[in-house]
């Protein structure tokens, strides 16, 4: 482990601050964490929440998180893509000014980024007041308390895990829905990806300590979990168990309470048979599966070190659907690897167009320093990398409006989303997912000229006072509840989303559920008419206990 002491580039501010705190007992100090990246990174980021909130901070209030106005903000950060660090240091460089009026703010950046560049962060932005890496989580507390102490910044970067992520504290975004990290880090050798070095060799958790936390999570109020893993279908190797990750899957479906099952991301090169029966007869495993492409030119698949060709992808589809036929298949693609012909990026239109993929992740490849693909020849300009970006674009664009179309008519059960896309206030609808992870904004009543539920309280929003209909004890008919489930049928449908409306004439059909209940607590609580017995603060069952987290003196 590494561990520096820089300078601080405010120390009139921290004087300031240790001088009031000398004075006069401390207020609770708020926090916030943004995160940029991939669902890990969402995880880790209520790992962080966790522990900052163990160690006596609270979350900053709706309206100072969107000022950026806490007294500590803590980035996590990705380095997967080229503008990773444009958009760190474009958010460093805002919280620069907000710091300079704020005495005693601190800030915080961790996750991919900060593994990979380490006191280069505090070197470029001088105002940040810690830097820790992938493997060391839960030295946060401790490195933000070690800073205001010394007046210096502090950067800590671990060079392998130290505390597996799943054993610390956790404050979750929702209630009815939770990530279960089954393992964290990746043995493939990919050559345009950066992840194995930053987040180091595969690393698999006991199936006992992951269903463990999968039914906490459900006891709490959860219903729906995703499991998470670089390759969660590598899952068991390193115990030896190449089966593992089926049993797995299999094992949640005995678990009472837990309506649906996700996972991400498999890798098709190690996707089998027993996967795809375990997700068939598995009730509560969703028909969803993300499978990433990359490319679809064999010859640019060996260069970037998939070790599968375009034809056994395409036969796990063909399984997959066999086994699933309304199963939904998303995908990542990357256009302009280096070396890619027009012949190799027309095999990737052909697989494209084969797949038939319900939407797909597409990214303009860039090089990441550190990795094989970056010092390769030809890499291709700018120009020729847009334009094959943009043909992709289209061709998935139409491919997933006629998917889309396909769910016309079809009758859904949602569950029901916290927060609502950009328009379903001005269209009084609300959102959620199918079981097949389609997005669907869908209506309260049959026809937009119907009066909804309660008119006079927006459902969209967040509840403002305790009077909200959905915090009732008898909540009224036809009003959900983020976390309940609400049967529609499909009106329309557009390349990234479906409208629903009601199934029946009469009006929203709702079925209440655990974790609308636990959703009404958290809101009471933070209305200031309860206990919040969901935050699922506390770590994983059957994780050691963690050690020198301190807390904020008062």
């Amino acid at each position: 482990m590494s561990t520096t002491a820089l300078p601080s580039a405010l120390p009139d501010a921290a004087a300031t601050d240790t001088a009031v705190r000398d004075e006069a007992p401390e207020a609770p100090r708020t926090y916030l964490v943004r995160t940029l990246g991939c669902q890990m990174n969402v995880h880790d980021s209520e790992h962080m929440a966790g522990m900052l909130e163990q160690a006596g901070y609270t979350r900053a209030s709706s309206q100072d998180e969107a000022a950026n106005a806490a007294d500590v903000v803590v980035i996590n950060t990705c380095a997967v893509r080229e503008n990773a660090a444009n958009k760190l240091y474009g958010n460093l460089g805002q919280l620069a000014g907000i710091k300079a009026t704020r005495p005693g703010m601190q800030i915080a950046v961790g996750g991919c980024l900060a593994q990979k560049d380490r006191g280069d962060i505090v070197a470029k932005a001088p105002w940040v007041d810690v830097v820790f890496g992938t493997h060391n989580l839960d030295a946060l507390p401790v490195l933000l308390e070690r800073a205001r102490h010394n007046e210096a910044a502090q950067v800590e970067i671990a060079e392998s895990l130290q505390v597996f992520p799943s054993t610390l504290p956790t404050k979750r975004e929702s209630v009815y829905a939770g990530w279960v990290s089954i393992s964290v880090g990746c043995n493939n050798t990919c050559t345009f990806c950066i992840v194995p070095h930053l987040r180091g060799k595969e690393r698999d958790r006991r199936p006992g300590e992951i269903l463990a936390e999968v039914e906490a999570l459900v006891a709490a109020g959860a219903i729906e979990v995703t499991l998470l893993g670089q390759n969660v279908n590598s899952y068991g190797v390193e115990f030896g168990d190449r089966g593992a990750f089926a049993k797995l899957l299999r094992a949640c479906g005995q678990i009472e309470g837990l309506e649906r099952v996700r996972f991400t991301s498999p890798h098709p090169a190690a996707f089998t048979d027993d996967v795809i029966a375990a997700m068939a007869e598995t009730p509560n495993v969703m028909p969803q599966l993300h499978m990433p492409l990359q490319s679809g030119s064999d010859r640019i698949l060996r260069a970037m070190r998939r070790s599968y060709r375009s034809e056994k992808f395409l036969g796990i589809l063909d399984r997959v659907r066999a086994a699933m036929p309304d199963a939904s298949i998303t995908t990542d693609i990357i256009v302009g690897f280096p070396g890619e012909t027009e012949e190799d990026f027309a095999e990737t239109m052909r697989v494209v167009e084969a797949s038939r993929f319900s939407s797909a992740f597409i990214f303009q490849y860039s090089p990441r320093p550190g990795t094989p693909a970056a010092t390769m020849e030809d890499q291709l300009p700018k120009a020729v990398v847009q334009e094959r970006f943009e043909r992709l674009l289209a061709l998935q664009e139409r491919i997933g409006a006629e998917e889309a179309n396909t769910q016309v008519g079809r009758t859904l059960e949602v569950l029901v989303a916290e927060g609502s896309g950009r328009k379903d206030g001005a269209t009084h609808r609300l959102s959620g997912r199918a079981a097949d992870n389609r997005l669907v904004h869908f209506g309260l009543t049959t026809s937009p000229d119907d009066v909804a539920p309660h008119p006079s309280v927006d459902l969209t929003r967040a509840p403002a006072d305790l009077d909200d209909p959905r915090l009732a004890d008898v909540v009224p008919a036809g009003v959900p509840r983020p976390g309940d489930m609400v049967t529609v049928t499909v009106t329309r449908a557009a390349p990234h989303h479906l409208i629903a409306e009601p199934a029946d004439v009469a009006g929203l059909v709702v079925r209440r559920t655990r974790s609308g209940d636990a959703w009404v607590a958290r809101e009471k609580a933070r209305l200031g008419g309860g206990e919040d017995e969901h935050s699922h603060g506390t770590p994983a069952p059957s994780g050691p206990v963690s050690l020198g987290l301190p807390t904020l003196r008062r």
